[in-house]
């Protein structure tokens, strides 16, 4: 056992118990940040135009301070991006993480001195809280690698901006520095497809033993791995063991990972953002991440069903119930105020906090009143898939409203590895599957106002093919997994 083992066990333990302190108190935790957070502010320009001088209570907070989305906080972060100083925090933020938005271009997510130690911490803890539970330490003595955005960064006004990503590639902590991979010249290339093409040149006579990333882009370096080897990625690398991964549900592509592997891997699931690093897993037995709720963000929740309203009900982390869709909304230390980033979130677990992340408040399916989340069609396509031979690459689901006959439907794009054996059959299991989980859409099946889901099959790399004409192919770029609208499953058509 190397020393680097030993100390990494060590400090899990510590970081763990430190953990536990906050997350048994969660109420407390939350009444703090929240206290530091408005004290900090108060002499900004956003904290007097929303007399932070006045706030009090929560109560208080929730009268002056209107749920806002980038839009609408747009005319203070524009001031920040022209270099102004005060105006949604004290100073200037250290950087921007620039984001695609989809009505206002480009967006500029402020980072700041006091918000970027936690996004580095918390993804540092995730794999901390594994080696604390499970034991498995060796890891750190293998090669890891990190599919991110390039770390060059631009500068706008003083600030330097990229994606985050790429930014947060300038803070892997020296002792990590000999193990990480890809090399910097290689991080830096722009075109993904000659990204990862470099990538497996670089890792492939390495003990990789830490893979993070995307699931949809591991999978494209996992694919040319085994083309240009002609081994499983786990006999390739012998030693790796653990998947770390974020942004997309890995369940509909676990099974084609294990194929690709070879065997089965220990994964540990992050969220993070631009606008803040929110939760990881820190238990390989429960479903869930742990909310972290001592990490400069106060987070309110409001129901996604009541969410249209001109004047929802706003929840605090004390009053949230297991098995609701609420949709997420933060305050930060990085001058992000009653801020919507348009992710709906679930608890598994109140003792902790746990949550999964079930969708985004802007891509549903409700044509017809069903109110189709993400969740239910990641979790009816892993029941299709269970038991099975089915592998998967990617897969959509949009609405059909006006079809040349019948009834509307569902039509599920779906990138099959494996096509199964009678697809009748699984798209039986689909549609059961989503019965049992929305009634409103069994409802409108029992009704006759849709007929049953249809299945059009996309060719191989169709979606890598897709997201490559759109000028989103890898990096943090995933494609929708549903949309309420017909503007990406009919530029699919091209690619079945």
């Amino acid at each position: 056992m190397s020393l680097k083992t030993i100390a990494a066990r060590i400090f899990a333990s510590h970081i763990y118990k430190k953990t536990q302190r906050w997350a048994t108190n969660p109420i407390e935790t939350q009444r703090q940040v929240f206290e530091g957070l408005i004290q900090k502010a108060m002499k900004t320009q956003f904290g007097k135009d929303h007399n932070f001088e006045s706030i009090r209570t929560y109560q208080d907070f929730a009268k002056q301070v209107p749920i806002r989305d980038y839009e609408a906080l747009r005319k203070y972060v524009d001031r920040v991006v022209q270099g102004e100083e005060n105006v949604l925090w004290p100073s200037k933020p250290l950087y921007f993480a620039k984001t695609s938005g989809t009505t206002s271009g480009a967006k500029y997510i402020p980072l700041t001195k006091e918000s970027m130690p936690y996004h580095i911490e918390a993804a540092r803890n995730a794999i901390l809280h594994y080696i604390h539970e499970t034991g498995n330490a060796e890891f750190v003595d293998g090669k890891m690698i990190f599919l991110q955005g390039s770390p060059v960064l631009e500068e706008k006004n003083g600030i330097q901006l990229g994606r985050l990503s790429g930014i947060v590639a300038h803070y892997v902590p020296n002792y990590l520095q000999k193990n990480r991979l890809p090399s910097l010249k290689t991080n830096c290339i722009e075109d993904w497809e000659t990204k990862v093409d470099a990538i497996v040149e670089e890792t492939i006579n390495e003990d990789m033993t830490v893979i993070s990333g995307i699931p949809s882009w591991v999978q494209m370096y996992f694919e040319k791995l085994q083309e240009k080897s002609q081994k499983p990625v786990g006999t390739l690398f012998k030693n790796f063991n653990l998947f770390i991964y974020g942004g997309v549900n890995y369940e509909p592509y676990r099974a084609k990972f294990e194929n690709l592997i070879g065997r089965k891997v220990d994964s540990i699931e992050l969220f993070p953002a631009s606008e803040g690093f929110f939760a990881y897993q820190d238990c390989q037995k429960e479903k869930g991440m742990l909310l972290l709720l001592n990490a400069g963000i106060f987070y309110e929740f409001i129901k996604t069903e009541d969410f249209l309203e001109d004047n929802p009900k706003r929840y605090t982390i004390g009053e949230v119930e297991i098995g609701v869709n609420y949709v997420l909304i933060i305050s930060t230390n990085a001058g992000l105020w009653a801020y919507n980033i348009g992710d709906t979130v679930q608890f598994t677990t109140i003792k902790p906090y746990r949550v999964i992340v079930s969708g985004r408040i802007k891509h549903f399916i409700s044509a017809f009143g069903e109110h189709v989340i993400g969740k239910e069609v990641e979790q009816a396509m892993k029941e299709a898939i269970s038991g099975t031979t089915v592998r998967i690459n990617e897969f959509t689901v949009a609405p059909q409203i006006t079809p040349k006959s019948g009834l509307p439907y569902h039509e599920w794009f779906i990138e099959f590895e494996n096509f199964p054996e009678d697809e009748s059959s699984f798209s039986e299991a689909i549609d059961q599957s989503m019965r049992r989980q929305n009634v409103y859409y069994d409802d409108l099946i029992q009704g006759n106002v849709l007929q049953k889901l249809k299945i059009s099959k996309v060719v191989k790399n169709g979606f890598q093919d897709y997201m490559k004409s759109v000028g989103k192919l890898g990096g943090q770029n995933k494609i929708p997994r549903l949309s309420n609208d017909r503007n990406i499953a009919d530029k699919l058509k091209t690619y079945q």
